[in-house]
């Protein structure tokens, strides 16, 4: 967590600065100006959290050190610049970045209070009320942020800090080239998530060491009415739609309307007397209530049924009438494709939902290219062991296209016969990873020089270039459905920023083989 915090009044150290080139030190002044008080923390990125005062202007803040500096704290001092351009309430104010080479560090505003991880921790979930007050300052803070053309990339219940004042403030943006304003979106979505259950979705907002939400059997999250009683539908309906990826997420200045919108209401507690969701999904001027797209759903789906059922009737009661109707029979015979005419020809039945094709370890192996050190061998067998907890654990590099060592790495399927395929699905530990699918016609050999002909000879499934993905899970299709296939190539090439520390790096959770 970075704990950052405001109004605590320190006087300054009077014996003067503390000349040290190692680790900081209490009373150590940085920059002839800001004097090191106490170590708070580090933060999930590996990096010291310590709480100062500016000896200037007699204000407390906070210092994020940073080892080395030079290229390695270029990220983190770019995200500093940008967001220091962006005043709002509800982000977290810095004030100075500056790379020392041997260290870098970013000073900010101290805000005495918690995380909305830490107050989830003492207090538990939190009332309807409070979730979609702190979703409203988020989302708020969002929208200042995108009105510039940045991301903050960073939304996280770790860095939603909740003062002592009440005031809500988001922290630490990221500014990482793999994020975007929908996923900014999104995470919305997922504080709210957390603040009503304790959960933190993982598949759909990013992974965290905080508890996934609670799934079905199909990895599908419970809905937080599900998850306990006593909040309201259009409050369960608005997180979950946040959450769900075939909804288009509104643009955050919709969504802060919104949550005001509701806000207000929760303040004067008409909470019943809110009615639909009012911004509308798609854009455009239109101030019709936009409904919740599962309710859209699931009343087309019940049209279908009560249209299917119609027909049924209406085929029986013509075939009983004993009087057939020519007009009648030729629509009737429109939907039956698979029936032989009178000839005796028949229409082919349209192709069949693909199926999951069984993989074991032994159809699997790590694609390493030269340069690498191959020392990821026999891990492809936990990403077709149907178990999300356990993954091929990649090696860390110094930057997102694997230190300049390779193209990419990747796991090799190679199947005991050809088949016809239709997708394959993935899911990582980190969002960012850009993967693609290749095919070929022959396995080399698990050797460097077999890995650098595949690289070489496989073909990949698009034509156009490899993008990030925005989240965990990711489905990726294209194959012919006239072609058989045997070997398949799961290849990623570009790495997201490590989670756990410095530098950039990825898990590979399931590698799931979809066809007919």
């Amino acid at each position: 967590m970075t704990q950052v915090g405001e109004g605590h009044e320190t006087a300054a150290d009077e014996a003067g600065p503390v000349l040290t080139f190692g680790a900081p030190a209490v009373g150590e002044i940085l920059a002839e100006r800001y004097q090191l008080e106490q170590h708070v923390n580090n933060d999930s990125a590996g990096r010291q959290v310590w709480r100062g005062i500016d000896v200037v202007l007699r204000r407390p803040v906070a210092v994020v050190l940073r080892h080395p500096g030079g290229d390695s704290a270029t990220e983190m001092l770019q995200a500093a610049v940008a967001a220091s351009r962006v005043i709002h309430p509800n982000l977290v104010g810095v004030y100075d970045a500056i790379d020392e080479q041997q260290r870098a560090y970013v000073v900010r505003e101290w805000v005495d209070g918690e995380s909305l991880r830490d107050l989830l921790g003492a207090e538990g979930p939190l009332d309807p009320a409070r979730a979609i007050a702190i979703a409203h300052s988020v989302a708020d803070a969002l929208t200042a942020v995108h009105a510039t053309g940045m991301v903050h990339g960073n939304v996280h219940p770790g860095t939603t800090l909740i003062g002592d004042d009440g005031r809500v403030v988001l922290a630490d943006a990221r500014a990482d080239a793999a994020d975007s304003v929908e996923a900014d979106v999104r995470a919305v979505g997922g504080i709210l998530y957390f603040a009503l259950t304790g959960h933190w979705p993982h598949a759909e907002v990013g992974r965290s060491a905080l508890p996934d939400a609670t799934r079905d059997s199909s990895g599908n999250p419970a809905a937080p009415r599900q998850v306990r009683a006593g909040i309201p539908a259009y409050l369960d309906d608005l997180t979950m739609d946040l959450l769900d990826r075939r909804v288009a997420a509104p643009a955050a200045e919709a969504l802060t309307a919104e949550l005001g919108r509701l806000d207000a209401a929760a303040e004067d507690e008409e909470f019943e007397d809110v009615g639909p969701l009012r911004f509308v999904q798609g854009g455009g001027g239109s101030t019709e209530p936009a409904r919740s797209t599962r309710k859209i759903l699931l009343g087309v789906g019940a049209l279908v049924v009560i249209a299917a059922i119609g027909l049924i009737f209406g085929i029986r009661a013509i075939n009983s009438s004993g009087k057939p109707d020519p007009s009648a029979s030729t629509v009737a015979g429109a939907g039956t494709a698979a029936e032989p005419d009178a000839g005796g020809d028949s229409t082919a039945a349209p192709q069949s939902d693909p199926v999951k094709i069984p993989l074991t370890a032994d159809m699997v192996r790590i694609v390493d290219p030269p340069r690498g050190e191959r020392k990821d061998t026999g891990e492809a067998k936990y990403t077709v062991d149907d178990d999300s907890d356990t993954a091929w654990e990649m090696s860390r590099y110094d930057s997102p296209d694997f230190g300049n060592l390779k193209d990419g790495m990747g796991v090799l399927i190679h199947l005991p016969e050809p088949r016809t395929l239709a997708e394959v699905r993935i899911e990582v530990s980190t969002p960012g990873a850009a993967i693609d699918i290749r095919t070929g016609k022959t396995d080399p050999g698990d050797t460097s020089n077999g890995d650098k002909q595949i690289v070489k000879q496989y073909t990949k499934l698009s034509d156009t270039d490899t993008e990030a993905i925005p989240g965990n899970k990711l489905t990726l299709s294209g194959f012919d459905p006239d072609q058989k296939y045997q070997y398949v190539l799961v290849f990623l090439t570009k790495l997201p920023k490590n989670e756990d520390g410095p530098g950039y790096k990825v898990n590979v959770n399931e590698i799931e083989l979809y066809g007919y």
